[in-house]
């Protein structure tokens, strides 16, 4: 099984700066695309920004030239570094990884329990 465990979220003012990190514990074989997903209070999950195993990177048009999504594989992390933060960036963020769980032969999806980020004005 594969575990995600978030960190670095907080309270920060409109205009400031935070970093969030997903580790990946566990036994697996491999890690394909990894994400970071939030939920504001009352709404859907919805798709921050996403990597593939190969660099390749996608992002919600609301965060584009603000955050910033990275991965070390060797130490089995994902980032996401956020700039320039909004009241409407306040949610729970996720990490998300598709991985290959060992021994199986099915990849399967992972999800952190969640790390909150507060936005005031």
């Amino acid at each position: 099984q594969v575990q995600l465990k978030e960190s670095g979220g907080g309270l920060v003012q409109s205009g400031g700066s935070l970093r969030l990190s997903c580790v990946a514990s566990g036994s697996f074989s491999a890690i394909n695309t990894m994400a970071w997903h939030r939920q504001a209070p009352g709404k859907e999950r919805e798709l921050v920004a996403s990597i593939a195993i190969n660099g390749n990177t996608n992002y919600a048009d609301s965060v584009k030239e603000r955050f910033t999504i990275s991965r070390d594989d060797a130490q089995n992390t994902l980032y996401l570094q956020m700039h320039n933060l909004k009241p409407e960036d306040t949610a729970v963020y996720y990490c998300y990884a598709h991985a290959l769980p060992f021994p199986s032969t099915w990849w399967q999806d992972y999800w952190g329990q969640g790390t909150l980020i507060t936005v005031s004005s």
